[in-house]
């Protein structure tokens, strides 16, 4: 691991963390801000599990790239959009 090398061989044997990983209190100290952001949103919420999801359209647009050989810059990706793309429409 520290050349760079490959931990594991593929995912199957990949360990992901779960929270039993996480370091027992107070090693994590979270807070909350009362306070409104009327730029984020209307209603001005916040949201605390969008970092956790950032990749996860990138990664479904390309897999489904892969697997259709079509590229898609649109969200959300329907199965209407695929077939039409596929048919030759965009």
């Amino acid at each position: 691991p520290a050349f760079g090398g490959f931990v594991e061989r593929d995912l199957a044997a990949y360990h992901v963390p779960v929270s039993a990983d996480v370091p027992a209190p107070p090693a994590i100290d979270a807070g909350w801000f009362d306070e409104r952001d009327p730029h984020l949103n209307p209603v001005g919420g916040k949201g605390i599990g969008e970092i956790g999801i950032v990749g996860m359209a990138a990664a479904v647009g390309n897999a489904a790239h892969h697997a259709t050989g079509v590229r898609f810059r649109s969200l959300p990706l329907t199965p209407d959009k695929v077939r039409a793309a596929l048919a030759g429409g965009t």
